[in-house]
Formats: structure tokens, sequence, C-alpha cells
């Protein structure tokens, strides 16, 4: 709801409605958090017993400051914030495996230092978490709350359902499966992550514990009576709920799968135009990006990140796209590795299928932000993904060029003949039907929705590379 006051236009944010504590909101553009009288006694113990500046100090927890309360949106005010910004808000369903499993390490991290300041995490929803380039950070200030002797862990479900379940369909069957975060948004049910875990996962005490019995518990407790009465009042000291809290850390810890294994993770080796031709493009790319304008790159197909490092290293943020977890998974692991960052710019690998990419979604279709509402970019990269959208999902150059128009301003794009083995490898598998594939219909299509700037051949490839400029809009 948008509402104009004295004080400027007041919109409360889409997805912040459910917490009795506080809620998001925005005036005249600038990101707030109210905090209602209900979140004052929690809010004030968290400032007060030094867990909010020991976190906000490791850059674990999202830094804020205290505003004048007139810029309140509603008259329960006990305090405004003014939180750091993050520069692009992710989705866990966009997260690859080491993303989501270094989020769920930060939230069972944040429970671990709330308890040594008397305090506890009272919220594990992964949307809890966010990414600044490769590191997670959590940015729900009210999710602490004063820590009750004796009583158990009230996010404990939450968690599993939010972080271990999907990480071990990925890690235990299908690194695919880490997508059943966008059916699930509340979390994917236990039970169901207990039919679908192998046989063999009820012979690991790991799993039987936290999501096949866990599930059983959920089920028998869901009914009436002195048991779920029980369970409701069940008690569990301090030494008990750390010693939860480690047995989750070493299952985290202890799950992992092979990024080699899918179908594009190994593109980086083998892209068509050997090694001179790869830096050449590298050297290509770097040059038309000096006379791009202003703003973020999206990269879109990134794959392992070739050249969202060349963009990253001229200065540039960089939000990295791709469909192919394996490849992602790469990607995020080796600037996780990086003891300095490539360049001056931050970049956030994250698993989106471009042929299909993020809609808007949750309560009235507005609490998550589709991929287009999250723009636009200063400058699109879609080098060596033009073949894979018109052949791949059979994506007409028009569609693809007004799609790319929405989402970005200076477009860097590659054709990639028919001849290249590459178009050749997706023809293997489907009838030949694209008469119409070739560099002039190509042209044709972009050059009604962008400015050509300049066109370079790629080498002896075959390939040709693109700068472009979106017209403006006319009337």
């Amino acid at each position: 709801m948008t509402e104009r006051s004295a004080g400027g236009d007041i919109a409360a944010h889409p997805a912040s409605f459910r917490d009795p504590a506080g809620f998001l909101f925005r005036r005249d553009g600038v990101l707030y958090r109210q905090v209602r009288q209900a979140g004052r006694e929690d809010y004030e113990r968290l400032m007060a017993s030094g867990l909010y500046e020991a976190l906000a100090a490791d850059g674990l927890l999202v830094r804020h400051e205290e505003v004048s309360p007139a810029l309140a949106a509603a008259p329960d005010a006990c305090r405004v914030l003014k939180p750091e910004r993050i520069p692009f808000v992710s989705y866990p369903f966009e997260w690859c495996f080491g993303q989501l499993r270094d989020a769920s390490l930060l939230t069972l991290q944040l429970m671990e230092r709330a308890l040594d300041h008397g305090m506890a995490l009272k919220d594990a929803s992964a949307i809890n978490v966010q990414f600044r380039g490769p590191r997670p950070v959590f940015v729900d200030t009210l999710s602490f709350e004063r820590y009750r002797e004796g009583r158990p862990w009230v996010a404990y479900r939450q968690f599993c359902r939010h972080f271990l379940a999907p990480l071990l369909l990925v890690s235990d069957r299908d690194p695919t499966l880490g997508r059943l975060s966008a059916v699930f948004p509340d979390g994917v049910p236990l039970r169901t992550a207990s039919r679908m875990l192998p046989a063999a996962s009820w012979l690991r005490p790991s799993r039987l514990f936290h999501v096949h019995m866990h599930a059983r518990s959920i089920a028998r407790h869901a009914e009436p009576g002195p048991g779920a009465e029980r369970a409701r009042r069940g008690r569990m000291d301090e030494r008990a709920l750390r010693g939860l809290l480690s047995s989750l850390q070493d299952t985290v810890r202890g799950l992992d799968f092979d990024p080699g294994g899918t179908e594009w993770a190994g593109y980086a080796r083998d892209h068509g135009y050997g090694r001179e031709g790869l830096e050449l493009k590298k050297e290509l790319v770097g040059r038309l990006l000096e006379g791009c304008g202003p703003g973020p790159v999206w990269d879109l197909g990134a794959n392992t990140g070739a050249f969202s490092r060349v963009a990253a290293a001229a200065g540039r943020d960089v939000v990295a796209l791709d469909a192919d977890p394996g490849a992602t998974e790469l990607h995020y692991r080796a600037l996780r590795g990086e003891r300095a960052p490539s360049g001056p710019g931050w970049t956030l690998p994250l698993l989106v299928d471009l042929a299909s990419p993020t809609a808007a979604g949750g309560w009235a279709g507005r609490e998550r932000s589709s991929l287009e509402d999250r723009g636009p970019a200063g400058v699109l990269l879609a080098l060596a993904l033009v073949h894979h959208l018109a052949i791949g999902s059979n994506v007409p150059f028009d569609l693809q060029a007004e799609w790319m128009a929405r989402l970005g301003r200076d477009l860097l794009i590659e054709f990639v003949p028919r001849e290249d083995p590459q178009v050749g490898r997706l023809l293997v598998s489907r009838a030949d039907v694209f008469p119409w594939y070739g560099r002039e219909r190509f042209e044709e299509a972009f050059s009604a929705r962008f400015e050509l700037r300049e066109r370079l051949p790629v080498g002896s490839s075959g390939r040709w590379l693109y700068w472009m400029r979106r017209e403006v809009e006319r009337g």
C-alpha cells in the first residue's frame, strides 16, 4: 500500500507484513525498518547485550542506523531503522548448493552467538539471508529474542525445512532438486524430503534424526491429544540445545556434491575456439566495457564466470546468472576461495534459467520480485547465449531482443554461427527446424531494439561480438 503524507511517499514493503515486531517500508525511495511496540523489548535487549555490535562487526548481521521516529510509517513505532543497503536481492531457490550451505552455517552460528548473549534466534527462514558478493549476511534485525531457559529452539523445524532438507536432496539425490525451494517457499516439507531421500539415509544418524524421525514427530504431534500437548511444553536445557546446534553444523559441513557432473560445468574447458580465442574474446569484452555507461553488469549465461571476472576487474558489480547448478557452484567456489576479489567490483553468482527467469511470486504475486523487476542493469553480457535460447529453447531472435531491451541499457552480445561445434551440439538430439537461424536475421531483430555501436569478429572462430545500446522509447 502506498500513501501520501506531508513527510513524502510511503510504501510498505510487499514482502514484510508477517512479523508482529516490525516491518520494512520505503519513504521517498529509501528503505527503512519500523520497530513496533511489540518488538521493543527484544530489540532493546539485542542492542544492550552487545550481540548486535558483535555480529555487525564480523559482517554477519546487516548494520543499521537509528533515525528520527518522525520518519515512521505507522503510529505504533518505537524505533525507525535505516539498514545498510544490500546491492542485489536474491532468493534461496536462486542459490547454488554452496550458497545455501554457507547461509545455513551462518544461521546456526547466529544462534550460537545469540546464546552467548542471553538471546535466541526465533526465525530461521532462508530469506533472512542475503549475499554481498560471495559472502552471506543476515538481514532481519528483529529475528532475535530473549533466551528462555529450558525452551527448545523454536526455529528448529524451520531450519530443517529451509536449509537441511534441500541440502540433503542435492547432496544425496540430484543437484537439480535445490530448485524445490521455488515450489515450497516456506521450506521443503520434511515428510516430502523423507520420502525422496534414498533408503540408505535411514541408516545415517543425521538423516534419521533431523529428517526422518523429525517428519514422523511432526505428523504425530499434529494430531490433537496429550502427546501433542507434551511436545508443545517440551523442555531442552542450554547444553542440549547447543548439542543440537553442533549436530546440525556437523551434518551440514559433511554435505557435498560433485559439480563437475552437470551438463555445462565443463563448458569453460570446451568452448569451441581454443585458449587463444578465449583470451582474445576477454580482451575484446574488456575493451568494449570501457565504452559502456555506468551501472551493474548482468552476465547472462555466465557459466563458471570467465567474463564476470573481466567485468569485476574493470570495477563493475556483477550478477552472474546461469541455469547449470554445477557451473554456478564452481563459480561460487572460485569466488569464495579468492583471498582478495579479482577487482574492485563484487560478483554474485545465481542459479537462474534464462529461458524461464524468476517470476514475481508469494502473497498476491508481490512478495518476491521477478528478475526483470530487480533491474535494470547498466550492461548485459550475453556471450554464447543466443544459440541456447534460439535452438535449445525455441525463442526467436525478436523475442530475445525485446526481453534484453527491458533488462538493461548496454548490450555486449555474441553471435555463434550455425557451423560452430556448440550449435551442432545442440542440434544433435533434435530436428533442425531453424532455417531462420543466421547472422543476418539476428542483426535485423536486434537492430529493432538496439542501436549498433560496434561489431567485431572473435578471431577466426566465425563468431561475432556486438556492442549495442538500447534505443530510447519513442513518444
